[in-house]
């Protein structure tokens, strides 16, 4: 813990500093107060429950007219299940701070540390940032960066270390060439370079995106230290909203073209004056594309579907279902979620899955990537009820 007071201190010093040279400097943030209660199957305890105290607070600050200084670390203090859950992906903590002791575990992780500078045509960001892709609403197929996972809904997007130049010639349109250091840490021979191109119309938007990776030790299918990767994104808002993403993966290694592709397409609709919104997405998932685990993603199989329907009771006040759905195993994951909005900035939030696959009901061996013990995983979860107050400032 001596070194998370170190780096509050830094972070205080830092912002006096910039207050006392009358630059503009803004705080904000979010907290979370979380209590779950979990069905464990396999080898896990029976019943479990867990509590977290999470804050994410960041800080702004203006250097001058066209130069911001940005910056953000997630504060977290957790026992039971999410202490575990911390010390399980101890690992993917690079940037963080971890301290197990007496009663709870405690992580200080910095998610954001970058500067923007503006003109009228040109931004340039660098330092630790996020660079999205795509337009999808839940897969991510282009999104190969900070890749998402709807299994976690309120997963915060991880940063990448790099820079970005975006040249804007006339409204509606962006050139940008990036360059982030590798997704493994510890290659110093690797990183990622690459361009895309936006354009938007009235009721339409489309991205192109083009990037090539070196890198001795990632992804861990292939020892061919050269990947390109091309992809396409498009929205269209008629009386459906269409979207469509898709990333091709190029390597050497990768013995059959299929592999390297991750697709996902589907629709939003809304009905009695955008009170129920209807949300559906399909993924492919090649076995060495940017969803899939080997590829940096999240999942083992290739083909899923994402159905969701939200009700609106009021502005302050929803519900939805979700059933996320994997046809190669015949596997699902319902999710029930709830929200209300107590007073401004305060919101309680309750998220309900379920995970079902064949071996649940036939005890034959037939275990699901959604299921409640994934095929190779000793400790799983029948069933997961987590609740939460969500505080913004």
């Amino acid at each position: 813990m001596k070194n998370c007071r170190l780096f509050i201190i830094i972070l205080f010093v830092a912002a006096q500093t910039f207050a006392q040279k009358d630059r503009t400097i803004t705080f904000s943030g979010l907290f979370e107060s979380s209590v779950s209660a979990n069905a464990g199957a396999g080898e896990a305890p029976p019943v479990s429950y867990g509590l977290e105290e999470y804050a994410n607070i960041r800080m702004q600050a203006n250097i001058g007219e066209k130069a911001t200084f940005f910056s953000a670390v997630n504060l977290l203090a957790a026992a039971g299940d999410y202490a575990l859950k911390i010390s399980a992906q101890e690992s993917q903590y690079v940037m963080g701070i971890i301290d197990s002791g007496q009663n709870y575990a405690s992580l200080m992780e910095l998610e954001r540390l970058f500067f923007r500078i503006k003109s009228e045509t040109i931004n340039f960001d660098a330092g630790l940032m996020r660079l999205p892709f795509g337009f999808s609403n839940v897969w991510g197929s282009c999104d190969f960066l900070n890749p998402k996972n709807p299994i976690k809904p309120d997963a915060r997007p991880r940063a990448v270390l790099g820079g970005g130049l975006s040249w804007f010639p006339i409204d509606d349109f962006k050139l940008q060439t990036f360059a982030v250091s590798g997704k493994d840490p510890l290659d110093a021979t690797g990183g990622i370079g690459g361009i895309s191109i936006d354009r938007h119309w009235e009721k339409a938007s489309v991205q192109t995106i083009y990037a090539f990776e070196h890198s001795e030790n990632f992804p861990s299918t292939v020892s061919n230290p050269w990947t390109h990767r091309i992809g396409m994104s498009a929205k269209v808002d008629l009386e459906l909203g269409f979207v469509l993403d898709m990333l091709y993966a190029i390597n050497k290694d990768i013995k059959y073209g299929e592999d390297g592709l991750s697709l996902s397409a589907g629709f939003d609709y809304s009905l009695f004056n955008a009170k129920l919104i209807i949300l559906a997405e399909y993924l492919y998932s090649g076995s060495a594309s940017s969803t899939s685990i080997a590829g940096g993603g999240s999942f083992m199989n290739k083909n899923y579907l994402y159905g969701g329907i939200t009700w609106r009771f009021s502005d302050f006040t929803n519900i939805g279902l979700s059933l996320i759905s994997g046809f190669d195993d015949s596997s699902f994951m319902p999710i029930t979620t709830f929200e209300h909005q107590i007073s401004n900035g305060i919101t309680l939030s309750v998220i309900a899955q379920i995970h079902i696959d064949k071996n649940l009901f036939n005890d034959d061996g037939n275990y699901g990537e959604l299921g409640p013990r994934p095929f190779g995983i000793n400790a799983g979860s029948y069933f997961n009820l987590q609740t939460k107050i969500k505080v913004k400032f």
